[in-house]
């Protein structure tokens, strides 16, 4: 997320042994402790039998982990690219910038969506949180937060309040009203703290409950009402980036990446850690759910975009070119999860075809390394935000061309005039089968004569 890497060393009392040393967080029992190297090592020994050492161990649960491994490879009979050799390959598309946000004074680190499909928050280091009216480019809220690096911003379900942290450590949500006079500081409730920056928010399926996550290493859940501590989450061993809720209304689950390289499903409602997944190379920065739900693709510093299947329990493609040597900073998938959007750190967006695991489209236009993008709830845009400074907003309208016998032809009901040799039309992927069916249907119907195309 950052050009920087801090190590932070905590010196103080042991809960154990009660000296003044460097201190490490251990958890017993779902509680937080901080005990001294030397007390932490002791308490790993604890209930060891007669001429079992901690090596011996260690070495039992590699080679069950090991085992595990094997299993798990037995069952991997095909790649995703050979089941998907059959399917139609993607036409050729256009995606336009059709906005382009300016405000922020610095790098742009997050934004999110409404549910209204128009409006959205963006969140910057120069410690603005701007909510903006996609169609206009009006700024219609302005909040302040008192840091620089505002990492995590996130809209409310219901479209009446925002969520937004960073290196305050504190998750804060601002109610918004009709009123663009009214102080928004003045009602801001600051509803989960940690001992670490804070990296991601989301809301749950409703504006009670908002998930976090932290470079402290964990993930919790809070009520926004009373601000309460409802389930924490465990497990990582470095610092958390990204978190995202699983699509499903009464989905209990979420998963999470970081800097330990692993990708975390979670369950909710025990705080207990479901699947793991440690396939890349580098930091994960981004980690977003299959439309469905029952898989999630992550973005990682190994310049690399995966596929985790949850029900076969494994990753099921790859998404990398040897031209690309930079991270990937962000991911979305289309409505229909038929397209992977990938923002990367070389200030272009790749757009993988999740099938067929190729690439289908670059797109230019931010003049710094992509820091954040999310498609609309409707689909049919897409915004990503940069470092510099700017977010832009582009359609997700795709320019099909049919060829006919070699030469350009068109389903001539759709066109305005005759003589045209180019089909444009306003397609979501959603409806991609049933446009290639409809096209393969009113290509036997054109008539037989030889549109030659324009010269130009």
């Amino acid at each position: 997320m950052c050009d920087q890497t801090f190590l932070v060393n905590v010196f103080g009392s042991c809960d154990k042994c009660l000296k003044q040393r460097a201190l490490r967080p251990v958890f017993k029992k779902s509680q937080q402790l901080s005990y001294c190297s030397i007390c932490a090592e002791i308490m790993a020994t604890d209930g060891l039998h007669e001429n079992e050492t901690l090596a011996a161990l260690k070495s039992e649960a590699e080679s069950l982990k090991g085992k595990l491994e094997e299993e798990r490879a037995k069952l991997h009979d095909v790649e995703l690219h050979q089941v998907a050799e059959r399917v139609e390959a993607l036409g050729q598309f256009v995606m336009k910038t059709r906005r382009t946000l300016k405000g922020h004074g610095n790098k742009v680190l997050c934004m999110d969506w409404c549910k209204d499909k128009r409006r959205m928050v963006s969140s910057s280091q120069d410690g603005k949180v701007i909510v903006w009216d996609s169609f206009t480019t009006n700024k219609e809220h302005a909040v302040t937060m008192p840091c620089t690096w505002v990492m995590a911003c996130a809209y409310a379900p219901s479209g009446c309040a925002i969520a937004c942290g960073g290196l305050d450590n504190k998750c804060s949500v601002y109610p918004l009203t009709f009123d663009k006079n009214e102080n928004m500081a003045a009602k801001k409730k600051s509803v989960a703290m940690h001992t670490n920056y804070l990296s991601a928010c989301s809301f749950t399926n409703s504006d009670m409950q908002i998930l976090t996550a932290s470079g402290d290493g964990t993930c919790a859940l809070w009520d926004v009402e009373s601000g309460q501590l409802l389930q924490s989450f465990h497990g990582h061993t470095a610092d958390v980036l990204c978190l995202d809720l699983a699509p499903s209304e009464t989905g209990n689950t979420f998963v999470s990446g970081g800097c330990d390289k692993k990708a975390m499903v979670w369950d909710m409602r025990s705080g207990q850690r479901v699947q793991a997944f440690e396939t890349h190379e580098s930091d994960i920065n981004s980690v977003r759910y299959y439309p469905s739900g029952d898989a999630f693709a992550s973005g990682s510093d190994d310049a690399t975009c995966r596929l985790y299947d949850l029900r076969a329990d494994r990753e099921v493609a790859i998404y990398s070119k040897e031209s690309i040597l930079f991270g990937a900073s962000s991911v979305d998938f289309s409505l229909s999860g038929r397209l992977l959007f990938a923002g990367y750190n070389d200030y272009t967006i790749n757009v993988w075809d999740v099938l067929k695991g190729s690439r289908v489209s670059i797109l230019f236009g931010h003049e710094n390394r992509v820091s954040t993008l999310r498609v609309s709830p409707d689909g049919t845009a897409f915004c990503s935000g940069s470092w510099d400074h700017t977010l832009r907003v582009r359609d997700m309208f795709f320019t099909f061309i049919l060829y006919v016998r070699g030469e350009k032809r068109v389903d001539w009901s759709s066109l305005k005039r005759k003589g045209q040799s180019e089909l444009r039309c306003a397609w979501s992927a959603k409806e991609s089968s049933d446009f290639s069916s409809a096209c393969r249907q009113r290509r036997n119907e054109l008539p037989r004569k030889v549109l030659r195309p324009p010269r130009i």
